[in-house]
């Protein structure tokens, strides 16, 4: 799902947001059908590697495109709480759909989650064709329409060119006149804008940004630990001591409530830094590397929280889901960090290629935490909770260590690495 974005995005950037979004949710929607229909678990993997394929294009605006409304709508000192609220949501998301997938399967059927989500992606796809209209377009700045009075102006007695104001409004008035976008022309499928190749390379120019790969595995081991633990938790809870049966997935209520508290911390600590008197008042400057040690405390808080799901579901105790809770919430609270603080740390760090850098980011984050659900089930089954998700933690713990060298020298690292940013 996450390596989709090397393809859907760059294509989304050239021939325009509506054709490839109509195009991704019919082709969820299609698979959706497949998977109810799979009659062998090769023919439901196939379905399922497909409609993530589809799906992608709707995480899309999410984890792509909000950071980037968050970063131009918000000053600097307003991004770490913006991003807080839209992060709580993309946190709950997964644990919702586990909780809601246990009572859905136990009492309709495995195939009616894919009903149901034929059903839903049937509506949206109607809904987006009539009412989601194409947003990409060339957009003129003033800038560019003064050129031409620019190279046509005199030159005052300063040196500095002479222009009319009547000339700037008429000049403006004129190329910004476009003619009316109608009910039927907002239906159009197709435009073309930009290079294709150039689409497809810019995100992997971003992998040379020492910073992008802090966050990228920052990202990348808490939602792998987080869908790890939505993938083994029911299952574990289905199982002796606990026998839960449809409300095995209550074993994640714990995530929901981490990432709420983590949400109430995120917006109150995540500007903390930068809302101080002196950096206010102008008296100090803030590099996007003061952010950095704010997210310290939830990614180390996130590593023991690996550690405690991991260890307490390899008890034989009947009581240790309790520990099992606390570990999940802790590791949820932590993802809270991940985009809150280091999406913003790219805005500030990267800011005209942030949408690149995101991009990268997803995509690595979904190949890495893909890798570590496809082998964890099996991996839990042979060797018990406590190994796979002991290595889990370790490897979060050494991402967590990552953050110190570039809060130390990230600044030379973007000093060194400025040529490679586009002004």
């Amino acid at each position: 799902m996450g390596a989709a974005n090397i393809l859907w995005v760059p294509l989304a950037n050239t021939f325009g947001r509506r054709p490839i979004t109509l195009f991704n949710i019919l082709l969820l929607m299609l698979c959706s059908v497949w998977a109810a229909r799979a009659t062998s678990f090769g023919s439901l993997l196939a379905a399922r590697f497909f409609m993530g394929v589809g799906q992608k294009i709707l995480l899309l605006m999410v984890l792509l495109v909000a950071p980037n409304v968050v970063g131009e709508i918000y000053f600097a000192h307003q991004r770490g709480k913006a991003m807080g609220f839209y992060t709580v949501f993309i946190c709950i998301g997964p644990v919702l759909g586990g909780i809601a997938g246990g009572y859905i399967a136990g009492n309709l059927g495995l195939a009616w989650i894919h009903w149901i989500n034929v059903i839903l992606s049937g509506i949206l796809l109607i809904a987006c064709f009539f009412l989601v209209p194409e947003t990409l377009y060339a957009r003129e700045t003033p800038a560019q329409s003064m050129d031409p009075i620019l190279d046509e102006g005199g030159k005052g007695e300063d040196g500095t060119s002479s222009i009319k104001i009547e000339d700037i409004a008429q000049n403006h008035a004129t190329t910004g006149s476009y003619s009316e976008l109608t009910f039927l022309r907002s239906l159009k499928l197709y435009t073309n804008h930009g290079n294709l190749l150039q689409n497809f390379v810019s995100p992997w120019l971003t992998l040379r940004l020492p910073g992008v790969w802090l966050v990228m595995l920052w990202y990348a081991g808490l939602v792998g630990g987080v869908v790890t633990i939505s993938t083994v938790g029911p299952t574990l809870a289905a199982q002796p001591p606990y026998l839960w049966g449809n409300n095995a997935g209550l074993i994640l209520v714990g995530g929901i409530i981490g990432a709420l508290v983590g949400a109430v911390v995120t917006a109150l600590s995540a500007d903390r830094i930068i809302t101080t008197k002196k950096t206010l008042q102008g008296e100090e400057n803030m590099e996007p590397e003061a952010r950095l040690p704010i997210a310290l405390p939830g990614l180390v808080l996130a590593t023991t929280g690996l550690w405690t799901f991991g260890f307490c579901a390899q008890s034989s105790n009947s009581h240790m889901w309790i520990g099992m809770q606390f570990g999940l919430g802790m590791l949820s609270f932590g993802l809270m960090q991940a985009p809150s603080i280091g999406f913003n740390y790219i805005i500030d760090s990267y800011g005209s290629v942030s949408a690149d850098c995101f991009v990268v980011v997803t995509c690595m984050r979904a190949i890495i935490s893909f890798s570590w659900t496809f082998f964890a089930s099996g991996w839990v089954e042979s060797a018990g909770p406590a190994i796979p998700f002991g290595v889990f933690g370790g490897l979060m713990g050494l991402f967590t260590l990552f953050t110190i060298p570039q809060w130390l020298w990230g600044k030379r690292t973007r000093i060194a690495t400025a040529d490679w940013i586009p002004k």
